[in-house]
């Protein structure tokens, strides 16, 4: 049984799509916890709409935040090439929370999909899970990460990180949080 191709989105659907990105950026913004109803009505959509282009909120973030997603995810390898990989999974980390002040950016998305639960391998992993799992998978190979580690927990663990207060007293203690999880990584530590 074939299936017909998939046609390209109609002109109005994809300047709805653009209005509820628009609407969700501005909404995200100002409140991270921003109500789907209301970035919907923000964007002069029914909820009908919103629901169509984005059944979730998790959706929703990854297309708010594609940009950011997609450079967190494109570090991960050359992370890899150029430090060991704890030190990969640790800058990777740092590269996650450094853009906060600007806004919530990828970590949002990147919560999103770490609080969906396991997404089990296939192409429908998650970009930003599938980074990690490849900096996970390195330490793994290398004797440095425990072998129980799973990027969707390891991500609820670090959500802990973009969390911290912002100025100078925050970033000593996103380090700090930060060398708990990567100590809490290591081979050897409870096992």
């Amino acid at each position: 049984m074939t299936h017909p191709a998939r046609r390209a989105p109609r002109s109005d659907a994809r300047h709805n799509r653009a209005r509820i990105v628009r609407a969700a950026r501005a909404a995200f913004a100002e409140d991270p916890a921003a109500p789907l109803h209301s970035i919907a009505k923000a964007a002069g959509v029914g909820q009908g709409t919103m629901y169509r282009h984005f059944p979730g909120r998790q959706a929703l973030l990854l297309a708010v935040y594609q940009e950011e997603v997609d450079a967190l995810t494109d570090t991960a390898a050359g992370l890899l090439a150029a430090h060991e990989p704890l030190e990969a999974l640790r800058l990777w980390f740092e590269h996650l929370t450094a853009g906060r002040s600007g806004g919530p950016g990828a970590s949002l998305a990147v919560e999103a999909v770490a609080g969906t639960g396991p997404t089990g391998p296939g192409p429908d992993r998650p970009p930003a899970v599938a980074a990690l799992d490849l900096l996970l998978d390195a330490g793994k190979a290398a004797r440095q990460v425990r072998p129980d580690a799973e990027a969707e927990e390891v991500l609820l663990l670090a959500s802990c990180l973009w969390r911290a207060d912002e100025g100078p007293a925050g970033l000593a203690r996103r380090r700090r949080m930060l060398t708990v999880i990567i100590d809490g990584l290591r081979v050897g530590v409870g096992h």
